[in-house]
Order: C-alpha cells, then structure tokens, then sequence
C-alpha cells in the first residue's frame, strides 16, 4: 500500500501543479470579459483616400476624440481621447500628413502624423478672453512650402506653422471694440478678420499675412440686429438672419469694403408661417435655409441678390460641398420617407439632373439623420461615384455606398448615462437524442484535446481547437440564464434617449430601441435621458411574464421641463407604454414594495413639493396607504447647503382630484453654513446590498456590531474657496467636513474635519463603512480615509459564546427613532492615482470579502483588498491580530500591478463602474463604461465555491485510473510477497 500511496501523491502533486497559477493568459482572453472601443456622436470628418496608403476617414466627436476609421470596414486604425474639459472645434489636414485640431475654446492646437497618430507637436494660444474658436488651413500649393494655419480663440487671431507649431504671429482683438470674429478670409497678401460686435455692428480687419500688421479696419450699422451665425457662401459673401427671422441679409467685403442688402423670405417663398434658420452647410454661392419641413437652395448672385433654386420637401440633412473637379461641386441632401431613405447628389451648377440618386432602407431605431459627409471616387468607367457618411440621431455612424450600407457603428454606447440588469429567461426543458448523442462526442473530443494539450503534446491546430472549444463551451453567449448567474442582460441608457441590451457574456446587442418620449421634436426641443429603473422583476411563481424596466427622461436640462415616462419589456425591447406626465420630476424614489404581478412602486417627486405613485392602480395605493407611515427620504440641495427628510402627509388638495398625488411635510433639514462650507458630495448604500452578519468577531473573541441602515447618507463639504480645481486655494484656505447622517431623524451620527484638504471627493458606502477619496494640499498627495461606524447599543452581547448560544437580544427591532450609541473608527492613506470613480463588490449572500474597484486617471480600474482599508491596521500588530489578517500599517496604500481587473486594456473616458452579483457567492460581475465598455467576472476571494473553466478533468479522471490501477497491482505484489513468505 505504501507504494500506492507514494504514487498517489505524485500524480496529486502533478495535477495541482497544472494551475498554481492565477494570470490570464493568452489563450483564456475573451473567456472571462470583453472589451469594446466607440468614439461617440461624429461633429467633423474629413475622407482621406489618396491612391498611395490606406483609405480613411478622420472625424473628431461629442466625446473628445480624435480619431482615424478604416473606409472599408469601420475599425479604428488610431484614436485619442481627449480630456473631459478639451473639447475639439476643429478639425483639417495640414501638408497632407499632419491632421491638426483645434480645442479647448481654441487655446490648443495639435499637429497629430496622420498614418500612425502619433503627436508631432503642441501649442499652446493665448488669450485673454473668452470667444468663438476658429480654425483655417491656407493650402500652399507647393509642396515644399508651409501651410500657414490661421486660429482665432480667446480673442487673439494667431499665425502658426503647420511644420512645427511655432506661432510665426498674434493680434489681440480683445481691445478692438470686442469683436467676436466669425470668419477669417485670406487673399494672396492680407487676411481679413470679419465679425460682430453686438448683434449689428459688423467689422471688418485687414491684416498683412506675413506679420499680422494691421493695414486697414472698416465697419457698418446693419439696419437691424441679427439672428443666429454668419455663413460664408464666397470668399467675400455672407448671408445672416434678421433678428424676426423674416429677412435675408447679404453682406459683401469685396477689397475691405463692406455693403449688404436685405431680402423679405416672404419674398422668396409664399405662406412661410415656420421660424426660419440657416443651415452651416457650406455651398459655393449657395445656402441651404430651412422653414416648416422644407429645405430652400438659394443663390447669391454676383450682384447681391438672392434667387430660389430650388425646394426640398421633407430634407433630413445637407453636406458641405464637395471638389470634384476643376470648377465643378457636388454637395448631397437626404430626404426621408417611411425608413426609406433618399440620397441625391447634385451639381452646384447643373440642378436639372442628379449624380445619384438612390435609396437605402434605414433601421428606423436609428432615427432621423443629423449630419452627412460625402466623398466621390472614380468607377471603372471614369465616371464618379459617391459614399456617404452619415451621423444618426441615436449617434450611430453608417457608411454608405452604391445604395447599400457599407458598415455600422454603434457609437451611441460611448455615451451610457444609466445602467441597469436583467435575468434572463429560464432555459426550457426537454432535450433531443440527436443533441445527447452530440454533446456527448463533442465531451468526449473536447476531454481528449484537454489531455493532449495538459500532456503538451497538442499540435498549433490542437491549440486553436483547444481555444474555440473553450469559448464554446463556457456557453456564455446563450439566451438563457446559467446556474451560476453569469449571464444576464446589461440594460443601458444613452444620452441620445435610446435603451441598448448587452448580453454579459460576449456584449453584444441583444435589442435596442430609440424611445419616442427622448426623440427631438417642436415640442421637445432638447430631450433628457435621466435614469433607468427596474420595474416589473417576476420571480419563480411568475416566471411567464417578462421582466420590465422604467425609462425616465425630460424635455430640456430644466427641472421645470416636462417629464415622459416609458416601459420597456426586458426581453424584447418592446415599448409596452410611455406617458406625458402633468407634472415635472426632481427625484424618482423606488419603494421596497411590489404588488401582486411583480411592480415595483415608485415615488415620483415634482419640484411643487408633491409626490405622485406609479403605478397608478388601486392595488398600489392600498399597499401604499398600509405603508404611509414608513416611507421616508431625503433631497439635497446642493447650491443652498441644505440637507432635507421627508415623509407622506396626505392626498393632494387639486381642483381635479387626483388619488394618487400625495402633499408630503419636512421632518428635518440640516442646514450648512455658507460662509464656511459648501456640499460638493453624496453618497448612500445601495437597497440591493446583501449584509450577512451584522456582527463582527474582533481579536480576543471580542464582538462588535456594524450599524447597518438603509438610511445613512454621507455628505462631503468643502471650504468655500476650496471647491473649485486643485491649486486654487491654499492649505490654511481649504479643509473638508464629513457628515454621516441618519435620514429618517436627520441625526448626524459622525463628523470629521480634514484640515487643508479639498475635493473633487468620491465616495462609496457599503454595509457599515464608507470609503472616500480626496487630495492633501498639505502633503501634495491625494489620500483615502475610512470610517467604519459600529452599534454601542449592543455591548452586553460582545461575548462571543453568548452569540452562539443564542443569549442575545439581535432579535430586537431596530429604529432610527431608538437614538442608538454608536462609535466610529477610522484611518487614512496616502494613495498614489486621482480617481474617477469608485465601486465597491456586491456577492449575493454578503459572505465574500470585499474589494474597492477604483477607476484611475488612467482609465483603469484596480482593485483593492478591503483589508487594506481596515482602520484597526498597526505598525506591530500583535499576534491574535495577524491571526485575523490584520495588515501591518503603512502610510499608502499598495498599487499592484496584477490588481488591475482590466489588465493592459483601458477603458477611455472612464466615467462610471457597475458591480452586479452573481448567483455564485465567490463572484461579481463588473462592468466599466464611458467612451469604451468592459465587463469582466471577478472573485475577490478566489473561486472557492467552484472549479474554473480550464480544470483538468481528464487528468483528475486519469489519476483515479491511475490510482485504482496501482492499487491493484500493489495488492497483487503483496499477495504474491505474502504466499513466497509462507512458502519459506
């Protein structure tokens, strides 16, 4: 038997051996999470597609980045993304290799290699007051001579070398009348600056192009103020709005001079009742006006005048004008009709005929186009054809060519404002014997590749299988839920008002909807996508009705704006109804109640301090009348420094009577003072936290109990002089106060001063602690604090064996009202990163240990043991503490790199992390979004409720054979040693 043993333990020393490691390696990328990259909502584009080098489009976006597309498919060749506060103005090509953008309200101009996008160089304008930002390129047309780039931003005009960015040049118009440059204008010599001061003066400066002299400035009184930009349709033409929209002006700078002639748009088209606005479509002695649902063409003639060329019913957008040839432009105008959408492309000159024209049909979720970008090539036939780029209302980006769409891209996810999931449907039962047969070979082929590959002796195609068996058998792409809970639906909301389902296991969109309550119409001119919420989850008992989810958005950015609500079924993406609400909305409050099909009741509260329930049924309101009594919140606002409780009061008092409108009184508010400090932060726990143990066994079997309530707020308040960028107050002017307040009572039960410190703060509150993030102007280092707050009310129950043996009141109820004693303990640490946001594990029983999830100035995401944040941490903790897992204290806290839960990858633009727990307690699912998206599965305390993916389960089948195998040859042996013995 000894010999059994001995070979036993070999082959159990062999197996374990296979996975002592716990990286990721190349061939597990894609298992466990996924990463995809957008660029947002396109404002520029520019088609490179020269005959040398690859075909590419430029475009710059809402989200700050730059970027280079592939013209064939659609895949980023290169990208940048900007700071959150370096928003791009403009965008050009410069010596046709540097791409040059403009941002910054025109204080920064980059020159970027156009093949690579690598940074040539950087400079920095000045300026010394706020203004438009323009950017022109003058095109040298030798080729071994510089493009001079002209910028007018903070009201200075620069001259700058598209070679190296030296500023060769700059005029101040801060002190010339204050005028607001609207167009720059280059002749062979002189550049003139044309503009506004008011909305009737127009100026006009001549300057020398070489030095930026001035030589001439000349301006008018226009009879009339103005309406809206000026749009150039020739180099020394403008047209603009009077300030009723009823007139066309035409203003002309021929030489430095400047006249103007006026035209009633009554004059040009008959019953115009619409408001009138010019379209920034730049055409070459055309502009393109819209009115009601029209399009007008209108040319400028060599005199001044203006003639109608032509009307365009129901026009969704127009291009710029595009060279074909010499003296020849073609621009493009799309028209809509059903989802059915027309394309025409037409010769500036020649109106009697089409380019093109064809017809593509669009997903009508994609909504209405907003902006068109076209780009011509030459057939086999040596005529012209055209592509088209088009920006969709939801913010996707299409390509079309030759009628069809080319590719898509779904950049609207670069702008997710809300996140919420879903469980999938339940796998239906009953199997084919066909599929049996199968799965059973596929097993018996895949162990047999798993045994080839733990042997090392897989072939590279052995290798390849390995890999696509791997991502076919984690099953992590099906429709239906997993024991482990791993799959589920990530369900987001955009800024474009459109809903996008993400299945977790690939990404991928499952269904996505553009709501009609968030689209832009007369009457919703500027449409909110605020918050998304859980509103019908069915359990076990309902399981035939389909998950919902509640959208909630307005018509504008203004509390007092009209509010919509829509419902969408989780599984389908069906909007099963939407409605107008009367009233506004400045707080949506989830209730913990549900009725009998599985509705969760809400609380929507209006800016004239009444509270309306949805659903409107009068289960709800019963269930709501047994409840008065309990419901309570909270509001902050934020400009006064007030900090408010609320509770129900009665029914409205409305001329029209309405049962489900509720006046609601004041139980508290907290009032800060204003000279010293202002409210910069907020955060609460979140209602779905799963606590597991309210008590916590210290060292020497001593036992504490967290103060755990679902109504405890954490409010961070800044010095006043201190709320604004780091560096703009000094360490005597700046400090922090930390409240922890009850919200039911409006008891501060903690308050904590950091002296010379300011924001920004980020915070996250779980179970009994919370964890915030600021920066020491003392230290010049950023630090992290905990406070973790603990239930003296409690203290005859500290002795452990009384917990186990059940001699404790933890059976009491507890109240807010009872004014329990509570005690704090708290820490602080130096940490290395700025943060963007931070996130805390959720598990489903509360049992696993937890970890912060910081999302770094680096738009990565670390995790971070809790352990390292436990405010008991000593310099020499004794033994019983090291037993505990007490850490040794430091002054920062440990950046390693392995921490990283998004490895190599960045998630760019991070603005927000979303933990979901899986029905596995070792798990969470964590989810990163901002310009990119990441998803990935992890297990702060290992996976130790399950094997992983790649466990050998051959080899452990072989080391059974194995085993059985040496014990029978051993029991032989011995039989044999034995009978030879006795033979003696």
């Amino acid at each position: 038997m000894a010999m059994a043993i001995r070979v036993f333990l070999l082959l159990l020393f062999f197996l374990s051996s296979t996975n002592i490691g716990y990286s990721l390696f190349e061939d597990q990328v894609g298992l466990m999470d996924w990463h995809q990259q957008y660029i947002g909502k396109v404002k520029h584009a520019l088609f490179h597609t020269q005959k040398t080098g690859r075909k590419r489009v430029l475009v710059s976006t809402e989200e700050n980045v730059v970027a280079s597309l592939d013209l064939r498919h659609g895949e980023i060749f290169w990208r940048h993304v900007l700071g959150t506060n370096d928003v791009v103005d403009g965008l050009d090509i410069a010596l046709g290799k540097y791409v040059i953008t403009l941002s910054s309200d025109g204080s920064i101009l980059r020159a970027w290699n156009l093949p690579d996008g690598q940074m040539v160089w950087e400079t920095s304008l000045q300026g010394s007051k706020t203004s438009k930002s323009i950017l022109y390129i003058s095109k040298n047309p030798k080729a071994d001579k510089d493009d001079l780039i002209l910028v007018f931003g903070k009201g200075s005009l620069h001259a700058v070398s598209g070679i190296d960015g030296e500023v060769l040049w700059r005029k101040d118009f801060a002190g010339e009348s204050s005028i607001e440059v609207s167009h720059i204008i280059q002749s062979t010599d002189k550049i003139y600056a044309a503009g506004f001061v008011g909305s009737s003066k127009f100026y006009v400066y001549g300057l020398n192009a070489d030095t930026g002299k001035l030589l001439k400035d000349d301006h008018t009184i226009l009879p009339c103020d103005t309406f809206g930009e000026l749009l150039s349709v020739s180099g020394d033409k403008f047209v603009v709005l009077d300030k009723m929209r009823s007139k066309i002006l035409t203003i002309n700078i021929k030489n430095g001079e400047i006249s103007y002639k006026q035209k009633l748009i009554s004059d040009l088209i008959k019953d115009s009742s619409g408001q009138a606005v010019i379209l920034p479509s730049r055409l070459p002695e055309l502009f393109a006006l819209r009115i009601d649902s029209h399009v007008l063409t209108i040319k400028v003639t060599n005199e001044d005048d203006l003639v109608l060329v032509d009307k365009i019913n129901n026009a969704a957008a127009v291009s710029d004008a595009l060279s074909i040839s010499e003296g020849q432009h073609a621009f493009a105008f799309i028209q809509h009709e059903g989802s059915n959408i027309h394309l025409f492309v037409k010769d500036v000159n020649d109106w009697n005929g089409d380019l093109l024209k064809e017809s593509i049909i669009i997903d009508h979720q994609r909504g209405n186009i907003e902006k068109i970008f076209i780009n011509n090539y030459v057939r086999t036939d040596r005529s012209y054809g055209f592509r088209a780029l088009m920006v969709m209302e939801d913010h996707s980006l299409l390509l079309v060519q030759q009628g069809e769409i080319v590719w898509t891209r779904e950049d609207g996810l670069a702008s997710v404002v809300d996140v919420t999931t879903s469980e999938l449907p339940v796998e239906k039962e009953g199997v084919s014997v066909a599929k049996v047969e199968q799965n059973l070979f596929e097993w018996l082929k895949g162990h047999v590749l798993k045994l080839k590959g733990t042997l090392m002796i897989a072939s590279p195609e052995d290798v390849v299988a390995i890999q696509a068996l791997r991502l076919r058998s984690s099953e992590k792409s099906k429709m239906t839920r997993d024991h482990n809970g791993f799959r589920k639906l990530l369900i987001v909301l955009t800024r474009a008002g459109k809903v996008f389902a993400l299945h977790t296991g690939d990404g991928r969109v499952v269904w996505s909807i553009l709501l009609h309550t968030l689209r832009k119409t007369e009457v919703c001119e500027h449409p909110v996508g605020l918050n998304i919420y859980q509103w019908q989850v069915p359990h076990h008992h309902a399981l035939d009705e389909n998950p919902s989810i509640l959208v909630v958005g307005r018509c504008g950015p203004s509390l007092a704006a009209p509010a919509a609500l829509s419902f969408i079924d989780a599984y389908t993406g069906k909007e099963l109804n939407s409605l107008r609400l009367a009233h506004t909305i400045a707080q949506v409050i989830p209730l913990p109640y549900t009725d009998s099909t599985e509705q969760r009741l809400h609380l929507i509260i209006d800016i004239d301090q009444h509270a309306y329930l949805y659903p409107r049924t009068h289960e709800a309101i019963g269930i709501l009348q047994r409840e008065f009594s309990n419901v309570y919140w909270y509001s902050v606002e934020a400009d006064n420094g007030i900090v408010r409780g609320h509770a129900l009061k009665s029914n409205c008092i409305h001329k029209i009577v309405d049962e489900y409108c509720f006046d609601f009184r004041d139980l508290w508010s907290i009032v800060f003072p204003s000279e010293s400090e202002k409210i910069i932060a907020t955060v609460t726990r979140k209602s779905n936290e799963v606590v597991h143990t309210q008590a916590k066994v210290m060292t020497d079997y001593d036992v504490m109990y967290k103060y755990v309530s679902n109504n405890i707020l954490f409010v961070a308040n800044a010095a006043p002089k201190a709320t604004g960028e780091i560096g703009t107050a000094t360490p005597e002017e700046a400090w922090l106060v930390i409240y922890i307040i009850d919200t039911v009572t409006g008891r501060i039960l903690h308050r904590m001063t950091h002296h010379g410190c300011q924001g920004p703060v980020h915070a996250v509150f779980s179970e009994n602690w919370v964890v915030y993030h600021y920066f020491n102007l003392r230290a010049h280092r950023y630090e992290i604090s905990v406070i973790e707050v603990y239930d003296q009310s409690r203290a005859d129950n500290k002795d452990v064996w009384k917990f186990v043996l059940g001699k404790h009141n933890l059976t009491s109820p507890i109240s807010s009202y009872y004014r329990p004693e509570v005690t704090t303990k708290s820490q602080s640490y130096f940490f290395t990163h700025s943060v963007k946001a931070i996130e805390v594990t959720l598990t489903s029983k509360g049992i696993t240990s937890k970890q912060l999830l910081i999302g770094t100035i680096g738009d990565q995401v670390l995790a971070l043991d809790k352990r390292f944040l436990d405010p008991r941490r000593t310099l020499n903790p004794s033994q019983a503490e090291k037993e505990e897992g007490i850490i040794p204290l430091t002054d920062s806290l440990p950046i390693i790199s392995q921490s990283y839960i998004t490895h190599s990858l960045k998630v760019e633009g991070l603005r927000g992390i979303v933990t979901v727990p899986a029905k596995l307690e070792s798990t969470s699912l964590v989810f990163a979004y901002g310009v990119d998206l990441f998803l990935t599965q992890i297990a702060p305390s290992r996976t130790y409720d399950s094997l992983t993916e790649d466990f050998s389960y051959a080899l452990l089948l072989l080391t059974i054979v194995a085993l059985v195998a040496a014990i029978f040859v051993t029991w032989v042996l011995s039989e044999r040693k034995d009978l030879q013995e006795k033979w003696k």
